[in-house]
């Protein structure tokens, strides 16, 4: 356990911690599926980096029923086509108001907030991470997130971190089955 009693890290024992309710995952991009490398390439795209283990892990989470949602404030077709190829539909970019955005999903699909797990890395994900069921973050995220979330991941952005908090769910659940036709992507 960490110091504060409300929080742990995935150095702990598998404990519930509020994984087991979760229906539906948000996740940030940059920090959190990348590892908040930007490479900036001569004909002006600016690619990043994903893990193949995440996009393994997304693809169980669907597979098996649960909602993946995708938010970031910023844009790029690359990371749109990666997430789709991944199979996730909700793929919401360029939000100038993440929690105005995320009240909205709580709305539409008629949800308990401790049936959401938002997992930011950076100042802007703070509303977020505030109001989510459980909070998560990376091991990299900034001072101000790791204080206000409930897991941090030992993991990085960009590293696994996706996979180790839909790993815990999904045990926690009865429902990590890895099943032939998902590819690692």
């Amino acid at each position: 356990m960490n110091e504060n009693n409300n929080r742990f890290s995935s150095g702990s024992p598998l404990v519930d911690g509020g994984f087991k309710a979760v229906t539906t995952f948000v996740f940030d991009i940059d920090g959190v599926l990348t590892d908040s490398t930007v490479l900036l390439l001569e004909n002006g795209l600016q690619a990043r980096q994903m893990n193949v283990k995440d996009g393994l892990a997304l693809q169980m989470a669907i597979k098996a029923g649960y909602r993946v949602i995708i938010i970031s404030g910023g844009t790029s077709e690359p990371v749109i086509n990666r997430l789709q190829y991944l199979g996730i539909e909700e793929i919401h970019l360029g939000l100038k108001d993440k929690l105005k955005f995320f009240e909205g999903i709580i709305l539409q699909y008629r949800l308990e907030w401790n049936e959401v797990l938002y997992m930011g890395d950076d100042l802007p994900d703070i509303p977020v991470l505030e109001k989510a069921g459980l909070s998560a973050c990376p091991a990299d995220a900034v001072q101000e997130v790791k204080n206000i979330s409930k897991y941090i991941s030992h993991l990085t952005g960009g590293k696994g971190c996706v996979r180790d908090v839909i790993e815990k769910v999904l045990k926690l659940n009865g429902h990590w089955t890895y099943v032939p036709e998902i590819a690692s992507r």
